[in-house]
């Protein structure tokens, strides 16, 4: 089993660590009763005065299960709600209370390939465990927002387990249905025009995960999102050769919702990493502006100096001999969170998430939009070659580190936000 390397931080949430307070934590909030409250991340997100939880699938149901990296909004006004003066409280599950696909596809300047790009691509969607009404749910998204149907009777929607099986599917959870509901909208509010793949794993563990990972490739998946991790290990190299060493294809990992301190499968050196920011309107050319979205100091992006994984030969920060985390990044702070529409084990109706969760199918989704990468690339690289099309994140932090930007946004490259966040589709094409 995996074990916490003395180099992170000891109040750190990880998938190993599930105590009796976090059982009971899991417990209400499987229940619908969690009522965990956070203070605000950092400016601009700061007078929303936003509470949220996590989703339960961030509290693994099982020992050596990964978690989920996704939270939901349960009372207050969103930083989408203040922007356009809604009045219905975050809470309220009848109305959309979170950045929408033209909000995100405005503030990374996607508006025109959203629209024309995308077509006969396929994003694939790997979790744990089974939604029965995933594609139900993502119709009610994409109806309400105008985008295009996306269902099994028009080719555009598929579900299979980790073998390739449509029909013998992993359990039900409600937990993973919320993260698969987030996944599936933010691929569709990025790439409306994307086929979209769901390969349900029968458990959240590494092996089953990467089973399901090796099958969305197998099915002609370009662009594979991965919304889960835990504690790194000496086993993480040969998780790579297994599970994530596809040339040719873009796989995307949140880098974690624990705030400083390496997490895998994001330490991947195959993988993009993606990190999280605080996403809020602004009176500049852009219209937006983000900082590093951290809560407190064991809640937020995560970043990091890997233990055990080989840094890429594109990645050339000097204060880590191994892989860092992260690559790019895009908006993650729950305040500042993302419509979602989801029924299964919940009250039907729209909820807003955050996490890196949000980050990582967003990424997937721009990747697609910039077109196949070759056949041999490692699409992670083409981010480093191409830092122009990025919006630099320069302000904010997301805990203490002794190599300063390892956890702290500065000019250029930085752990949290990586080079940046989309400005275009021109960061993410060979």
């Amino acid at each position: 089993m995996r074990t916490t390397p003395p180099n992170r931080p000891s109040v750190r949430r990880s998938w190993r660590r599930i105590g009796s307070a976090a059982a009971a934590t899991a417990a209400l909030l499987v229940a619908g009763l969690g009522t965990a409250v956070h203070a605000e991340a950092a400016a601009p997100s700061k007078a929303a005065k936003v509470t949220w939880a996590a989703t339960p699938c961030a509290t693994p149901r099982k020992s050596g299960e990964l978690a989920c990296n996704s939270l939901r909004v349960t009372g207050g006004t969103t930083a989408f709600e203040k922007a356009n003066g809604i009045t219905p409280k975050a809470a309220d599950a009848t109305t959309p209370s979170g950045y929408g696909p033209s909000d995100l596809q405005d503030a990374y300047g996607l508006t025109a390939a959203s629209s024309s790009n995308g077509s006969g691509e396929t994003i694939a969607i790997v979790d744990a465990y089974n939604d029965p009404n995933a594609e139900s749910d993502l119709a009610t998204y994409r109806s309400h927002y105008g985008l295009s149907a996306c269902t099994t009777a028009n080719g555009c929607f598929k579900k299979v387990s980790q073998t390739g099986s449509t029909t013998s599917l992993p359990a039900g959870d409600s937990g993973w249905a919320e993260e698969i509901s987030l996944d599936l909208d933010m691929a569709s509010a990025i790439c409306p025009n994307c086929n979209v793949l769901l390969v349900e794993a029968k458990s959240a563990t590494m092996a089953n995960l990467g089973t399901a990972v090796n099958e969305a490739v197998k099915l002609g998946a370009k662009y594979v999102s991965n919304s889960y991790g835990g504690s790194e290990s000496s086993s993480d190299t040969s998780y790579d050769s297994s599970y994530f060493n596809h040339p040719g294809v873009a796989i995307t990992v949140s880098a974690g919702d624990a705030g400083y301190g390496a997490e895998y499968p994001a330490a991947s050196k195959y993988v993009t990493s993606v990190g999280g920011t605080a996403l809020s309107t602004a009176s500049n050319t852009r219209g937006w502006t983000e900082t590093v979205w951290k809560t407190s100091s064991t809640e937020g992006t995560g970043s990091g100096c890997s233990s055990y994984d080989a840094k890429p030969s594109w990645q050339t920060d000097t204060g880590c001999t191994k892989r860092m985390i992260s690559d790019v990044s895009a908006v993650a702070d729950p305040a500042t969170g993302v419509s979602v529409y989801d029924s299964y084990g919940v009250t039907a109706g729209w909820y807003t998430f955050g996490g890196t969760s949000a980050s990582a199918p967003i990424i997937a989704g721009v990747y697609a939009l910039a077109g196949t990468p070759g056949s041999s690339d490692y699409p992670a690289q083409y981010p480093y070659e191409n830092t122009s099309a990025l919006n630099d994140v320069t302000s904010g932090n997301n805990g203490t580190c002794t190599t300063s930007y390892f956890c702290t946004a500065a000019s250029g490259y930085d752990g949290p936000t990586g080079l940046g966040t989309p400005a275009g589709v021109g960061a993410f094409t060979g």
